[in-house]
Parts: C-alpha cells; structure tokens; sequence
C-alpha cells in the first residue's frame, strides 16, 4: 500500500467515526409539495476552511441540494422544510 493510499485510508477511517457537521438533503418540488431525500454528509476539514461532501446519490432529475444540521437520528427532513 502506498503512502498516499494510507493518508485517504486514514482519513475515511477519522471521517467516519465522526458524526457529520450537517446532512446532504435532495429537494424536489412537485406541484405543491416538496420532497426531501437524504443523499449524503459533510464534514468540517481540520482547519476549519472547508468542507467534505459525501454524496451517497446524486440527482439527475434537478432540484437543489439543501446542506442542513443533524437533526437527531432523523432520516428525512420533511419536518426541516
């Protein structure tokens, strides 16, 4: 394994074991309602000018992409709307 590979290895290790600093959302608006969807998590970089974003999904069919606080163990953000 390579040096390089070893730094992201650790990196995604220190990544994970953090909780993330907000919620990746995907909102969609259909007619009169708007649909929320978890599609990944940020993290804060350790000199605090930046963040990682970790798209688990990423929408095709447009809407915007709405970066939130965690909310507790809430999966959806129909309430944060």
């Amino acid at each position: 394994m390579t040096t390089r590979n070893r730094n992201q290895d650790r990196k995604r290790q220190t990544r994970e074991s953090q909780p993330p600093a907000l919620i990746a959302f995907h909102v969609a608006e259909r007619g009169e309602k708007t649909f929320w969807t978890r599609i990944g998590a940020a993290w804060d970089h350790d000199d605090a000018k930046g963040l990682t974003v970790q798209l688990d999904l990423v929408p095709a069919s447009g809407g915007r992409i709405v970066l939130r606080e965690p909310a507790g163990d809430q999966d959806t953000a129909d309430e944060a709307a």
